[in-house]
């Protein structure tokens, strides 16, 4: 674990393992890599770097830098620092949407693209949350606190409050022992509330690249939790059908958190498109 001064910010990054590089950009905003780490078995087979978005967990910056521009920058800045000529690049949630940027910003930087509990579209997520909660027997109070939290319609100090109203709905599986995994992850993370704010309120109101994705041309898979909350299947199956050849995967028992909650499954259904593509 480092801090990398990349494009005049401090990055925090990991690297581990050996083999062909594969990027993980972390979801959020106002998260860490720390919710990806499940997948660091993967080191076996895959050079794994993990970073933290500027703004974001341990890595510097002006919150009003968080831009798709400078997201985006930083990671193929990264890369060349790094010294790779191509990677892999997996985005989850928020990270995906920060992959997809990449991909259509830096085509020829990137060898294969994974998309896992993402969309292309900010609007799907906003109408369909409330809608998908309801369906999970959530109160019109908790569903109202996810709107109010993913347009930015909060303040920093509501940050926690608001998440757990309808916290459980990230998961398939809302036992005791899957709370006190989430419990534990978020306590390891250093989340940064303002980072989160400004990213709902500044950067993803109006954003889609649903209209781009057929300028995506290498190897995609898209992969998501059969209860995603946030990207529901049918949002997934739209991503994978506007992106040319994209393999579409529904990983079956997970939520929104596949990767943690699911991590055997995914990291299997990684290897084999690696390895088949």
């Amino acid at each position: 674990m480092t801090t990398i001064s990349i494009r005049g910010v401090s990055l925090f990054v990991d690297v581990v393992g050996h083999g062909y590089p594969l990027v993980l950009m972390h979801g959020g905003p106002g998260l860490d890599h720390i919710s990806l780490l499940d997948l660091k078995p993967l080191a076996d087979q895959f050079t794994l770097i993990f970073y933290d978005h500027r703004c974001n967990g341990r890595s510097g910056g002006e919150v009003s830098s968080m831009t798709f521009d400078n997201l985006t920058a930083d990671a193929d800045a990264l890369r060349q620092h790094l010294g790779f000529d191509t990677w892999a690049v997996l985005g989850h949630s928020f990270g995906g949407h920060v992959a997809l940027e990449y991909a259509l910003r830096y085509p020829h930087s990137l060898s294969h693209l994974i998309l896992m509990d993402t969309g292309g579209d900010q609007s799907w997520m906003l109408n369909s949350i409330p809608q998908e909660l309801k369906k999970r027997g959530f109160t019109d109070a908790a569903a109202q606190a996810a709107v109010r939290f993913f347009s930015g319609r909060f303040r920093p100090r509501e940050f926690y409050t608001l998440t757990l109203r309808y916290a459980r709905a990230y998961y398939y599986n809302s036992s005791l022992w899957a709370m006190i995994r989430g419990i534990r992850s978020q306590y390891r993370q250093k989340a940064r509330p303002e980072a989160a704010l400004f990213a709902t309120r500044h950067v993803m109101p109006g954003w889609t690249v649903m209209d781009r994705l057929g300028e995506i041309k290498v190897p995609t898979l898209v992969m998501t939790g059969r209860d995603d909350f946030i990207f529901p299947p049918e949002s997934q199956v739209a991503l994978a059908g506007g992106i040319p050849n994209a393999r579409l995967r529904i990983i079956e028992r997970a939520g929104h958190e596949a990767p943690s909650e699911r991590p055997a499954d995914v990291m299997r259904a990684i290897r084999s498109f690696m390895e088949e593509t």
